[in-house]
């Protein structure tokens, strides 16, 4: 008995259930406006005017020859209301139906109104599930069919509103198709450009770090050199600070073998303009500003700079990652903006090095750039990795502007005085 009447019970709860759904499919409780097209913004709202439109001339046509011309008029308005709530909308039609198709002073109307009933009937195809349409098809049919019972129309009639019906689920279904397979691949699109930025940045990032490798690696051998020749500078040194020299240098050795190794995971074999990224290949510093300059002079861009400030050697990650910005907005300037004239900027501060790298509009149309269009995103990841930042961005002359601001750590007051020693 017990399990009769749990099965009762669950039996009961899925027809609740089934019949709360149907309620909230036939009577949303929310709007559902349609949505503007896609493109232009003029053409975006094109069928709500062209609704708008129809809903004015069949209350102007169609009511005409009424009796009580208001409520036809109000019946044609259903069609604007049905761009936001198409199923309330539908609802009022179709009581409306039998009213204008039996009432013989309403009869001149009766032709529009099954019409606009049609066009409704569209209004919810596009904003609402299959199972939805299906029941106001039926419930539309199921009335045309039994107004037939009462003489109101002939059959040539009812033909042509089946027909009419059929055309309106096949085109409501086609543009809800439509417009679901636009949101698919937008969606679609959308996450393909996430990833790519993504990868982009981990691919940019691993660059940085086998460019910079030669910077840590010099810095690691010059501790472990030290290290090793500090106990020979002082007469009779402790075996403490022997031994503490010693842990130094050993501790830089395996930093060493260990950043050797991380490097064997980084590093390709060749560039991608087959350069070697071997240990052997020194990375640029500001020093071979002047050289790039040359080069880009060389390819067509005239170019100039200008450096303020009191120039000085800074940490070598600073040095390589603004060589390198440089050389990546050159490079941009010679793809997108063929004839322009360029002018770099580099101003020391006592805590952070400037860059500014500008451009004049271009002279002449730019041919397709082979590249992935990722030169901006190395850019600020280069600017990232040092707690700098970044901006690139249209100048009001028609030009473009890279502008980075790289921190420049202060040397430890040790490292000051060594290098006054050797100046």
């Amino acid at each position: 008995m017990d399990r009769v009447g749990r099965a009762s019970e669950s039996s009961g709860e899925a027809e609740r259930g089934a019949l709360r759904a149907v309620r909230e499919d036939l009577f949303p409780s929310a709007p559902q406006p349609v949505p503007p097209m896609n493109g232009p913004w003029p053409l975006r709202w094109l069928p709500h005017l062209a609704v708008a439109g129809l809903a004015a001339l069949v209350a102007y046509s169609g009511t005409e020859d009424m009796s009580v011309r208001p409520l036809g008029v109000f019946h044609a308005a259903l069609l604007v209301a049905g761009l936001l709530v198409p199923l309330p909308a539908w609802w009022l039609s179709l009581v409306m139906l039998p009213v204008f198709s039996l009432g013989q002073s309403l009869s001149p109307y009766g032709g529009w109104a099954w019409a606009v009933h049609t066009g409704l009937l569209f209004l919810v195809a596009l904003r609402n599930p299959p199972r939805v349409l299906a029941g106001t098809v039926l419930m539309s049919t199921a009335l045309l069919l039994g107004l037939q019972l009462y003489g109101a129309f002939p059959w040539r009639f009812i033909l042509i509103m089946l027909a009419l019906f059929a055309v309106t689920v096949a085109a409501a279904t086609g543009v809800r198709a439509t417009r679901e397979v636009r949101a698919r691949l937008a969606a679609q699109e959308s996450a393909l450009a996430d990833e790519r930025a993504r990868r982009t940045v981990l691919e940019e990032r691993a660059r940085i770090a086998r460019e910079l490798h030669d910077v840590v690696a010099h810095h690691m051998s010059v501790i472990s050199i030290q290290a090793d020749a500090a106990p020979y500078r002082v007469v009779d040194p402790p075996e403490q600070l022997v031994t503490a020299l010693a842990d130094i240098r050993a501790g830089a050795l395996e930093g060493l073998t260990e950043l050797r190794r991380l490097l064997g995971v980084l590093r390709s074999e060749n560039g991608p303009d087959g350069i070697s990224l071997g240990p052997e290949a020194p990375q640029p510093t500001l020093d071979r500003l002047d050289d790039l300059l040359a080069g880009v002079r060389t390819a067509g861009l005239d170019v100039t700079a200008e450096v303020s400030g009191e120039r000085r050697p800074l940490p070598g990650g600073v040095e390589l990652s603004a060589y390198r910005i440089t050389q990546e907005a050159l490079s941009n300037v010679l793809r997108h903006a063929p004839g322009a004239t360029a002018r770099v900027e580099l101003q020391y501060a006592p805590s952070a090095l400037r860059l500014c790298v500008r451009n004049g509009p271009a002279r002449q149309s730019a041919p397709p750039s082979p590249g992935a269009g990722h030169g901006v995103l190395g850019m600020r990841e280069r600017a990232a990795a040092l707690g700098g930042e970044l901006s690139a961005s249209p100048s009001p002359d028609g030009g473009y502007e890279v502008t980075a601001l790289l921190p420049v750590p202060a040397a430890p007051a040790a490292a000051r005085t060594d290098k006054e020693r050797s100046a």
